[in-house]
Formats: structure tokens, sequence, C-alpha cells
């Protein structure tokens, strides 16, 4: 069976993508970032044939058909619930194969990455891409994952990375480069400066 990697995506609408950074940079500005950063990322990953790439979407309604954006990959909707019960349904769609899940938010993602982390199931149950605030970029999990991988977390903070690490107690985990997903003016600001 083919690793399969899911990319998280809102569907890129004006006000309803990126609200953190539309709130410092407009929300026309956010919405820019948005769609070039998702453009980028599916096309980067789509390319790669070591790996599937489906796009799971919300709102649910946008996995109807496959939205021009999507660049004819596979849309799955999300489902509701928290980030953790949305990742936990997509790695359920491939209960017996290695998935990994990415953001869409995260400029320097490239396709060699995404391979990386799936080498190192190799030799690890789950491998993680720590974000410079504390959360991670992406996922991998082997066959043989936890019941519940993303239980007790708080999302959307400094702990994100260490709360779902929790989880993985008495497992072998590894970890890949950091990088910086953007969800400030701030963060846009320090990923110009590095560039």
């Amino acid at each position: 069976m083919k690793d399969t990697v899911f990319v998280f995506a809102r569907a890129p609408r004006l006000g309803a993508v990126k609200r953190r950074l539309a709130r410092d940079v407009g929300e026309m500005a956010a919405l820019r970032f948005y769609r070039a950063t998702l453009t980028r990322t599916l096309r980067r990953l789509a390319a790669d044939p070591r790996f599937e790439t489906v796009v799971a979407v919300t709102p649910d309604r946008d996995a109807a058909g496959r939205p021009a954006w999507a660049q004819g990959l596979p849309v799955v909707p999300q489902g509701p619930g928290d980030l953790g019960r949305r990742m936990a349904r997509a790695a359920r769609r491939r209960p017996r194969g290695r998935v990994a899940v990415v953001g869409s938010d995260i400029p320097d993602l490239t396709a060699a990455d995404v391979a990386h982390a799936f080498r190192m199931l190799g030799q690890a149950h789950a491998c993680f891409g720590p974000a410079t605030d504390g959360g991670y970029w992406l996922v991998a999990l082997a066959p043989r994952r936890p019941s519940a991988p993303f239980a007790i977390v708080r999302w959307s903070t400094d702990w994100a990375l260490e709360d779902t690490l929790a989880n993985f107690v008495g497992r072998q985990v590894a970890l890949i480069r950091e990088l910086r997903d953007v969800d400030t003016g701030a963060d846009l600001a320090a990923l110009r400066a590095a560039a």
C-alpha cells in the first residue's frame, strides 16, 4: 500500500482563512498568502510519486466534487471536532498504511520532508516536524499507532507538540527539521526576513 499524505486545508475564501494573520495584514493579503502557500504545497507534494497526496478540507461541503484550487487531487472532508479528532479521522482512512498529515500554511515544506518522515517510520512509530511556535507542521504515523494519538492536546499553544508526545509514551518517536508556520503578521515578517 502506498504511503499517503493528507494536506489539511481550509477552502481558500476571503475572510475564512488565516484570520489571525488577517488581523495584522488585512484579509486580502492573508488570502493571497494562503492561496500561494497552499498552491505551492499541493504542487510540490502531488509531483512526488513516492506517496499519494490527498486534500482534507474544511468546511466539509467543499469536499464535494473536485474544487479547482485542489489541482485535481482527491479531496475528503475533515469532519467535525477539534484538530486532533480531525487528524485521527484522516489517519483512520488508511488503517493499515503509513500516513502523514501536514498543514497548508508552511511555506518551506517540501516533498523531501514528507519522504524523510516516511523513511523515519522504518525505525519509529511516529515522526513529527516541530514548528517554531511549539506545535508541529507534520505528523507521520506507522500502522501500529496509539488508539488516541491526539487526545488531551492544548491546540494552538506552545504545548501542542509536548502534549501530543505524551500520547506516545513507550513508543519510538522521531523528529525532523523545525519549520515555521505562518499564523500572524510577526510570523510572516520573520519568514520574509529569513529569505
